[in-house]
């Protein structure tokens, strides 16, 4: 009868300590994927307010073509 019971103590030991950590873990996840978030969403707000003026600053290079002719160029004589 003692042997059950110092079990069952053990038992609910056991239980009570695997609840606080598991517990941790999963306050610790939520605060990982909240922080996440968090990110995400700081780079799509900073992706909406610059996307106009990269763009406008890639067409302009790519659309402002200067033809010159290289340095190393050499015309044969």
């Amino acid at each position: 009868m003692e042997v059950e019971q110092y079990r069952r103590e053990r038992e609910q030991e056991f239980q009570s300590k695997q609840q606080a950590a598991m517990g941790s873990q999963g306050n610790l996840s939520a605060e990982v994927e909240q922080a996440t978030r968090r990110q995400v969403q700081g780079m799509q707000s900073s992706q909406q307010r610059n996307r106009e003026h990269v763009l406008a600053q890639l067409l302009g290079m790519v659309c402002d073509v200067r033809p010159q002719v290289h340095p190393n160029y050499r015309v044969a004589a």
